[in-house]
């Protein structure tokens, strides 16, 4: 039997996503976004917050850097999303984690994070629910150790998702089908 509860941000599993800008001052500033998806094969979209240093910096920059965070950097990730940019600004810096400068654009790349995709800011959409942040994938970067058969190999990425229900946080770490063809077998 089913029971009705409480209405959340309840589709599982949400992407812990690192969103990474320049401040003004040339500083590395981190966030951590769950609200964030394809919009396009080449087009991304954050659900943000107007509010944030990011999108004060992303709208300023014309820039962003989204790194899916893994389970090695969780205590990094969950840090980035519960100290403000605003409040301590060099929050970075206090990660203990490096940056490396975009060859393709005004934003930098976490050294540590396997897998990056250098973005150029293409619109917003603002909202009654967030603030959307679109922007153009015009490049990816991925560790070669986390591939396999020149493919991104989920399993040695162990990303991390986001429980909403719980507030947890999870490791993608086992491949149970092979999407566009185990469902042929049912027709």
């Amino acid at each position: 039997m089913k029971k009705n509860i409480k209405i959340t941000e309840a589709i599982f599993p949400m992407p812990v996503l690192l969103i990474a800008t320049y401040n003004s001052d040339g500083t590395v500033n981190v966030m951590n976004a769950a609200w964030g998806t394809m919009l396009e094969r080449n087009q991304v979209l954050l659900n943000l917050s107007e509010t944030h240093k990011t999108v004060e910096n992303i709208k300023e920059r014309k820039a962003f850097t989204i790194s899916i965070a893994d389970a090695k950097h969780v205590k990094e990730a969950d840090y980035f999303g519960v100290v403000s940019g605003h409040n301590t600004p060099d929050k970075f810096a206090k990660s203990g984690l490096t940056a490396t400068a975009s060859s393709y654009v005004d934003a930098p790349i976490i050294n540590e994070l396997p897998i990056c995709l250098e973005c150029e800011y293409l619109a917003s959409q603002t909202g009654e629910y967030g603030y959307g942040v679109i922007g153009k994938v015009v490049n990816t970067q991925v560790e070669e150790s986390i591939m396999t058969n020149a493919n991104v190999d989920i399993s040695k990425l162990e990303a991390l998702a986001f429980d909403p229900y719980t507030h947890g946080y999870y490791k993608v770490t086992e491949r149970v089908g092979t999407a566009f063809k185990d469902g042929f077998d049912l027709k």
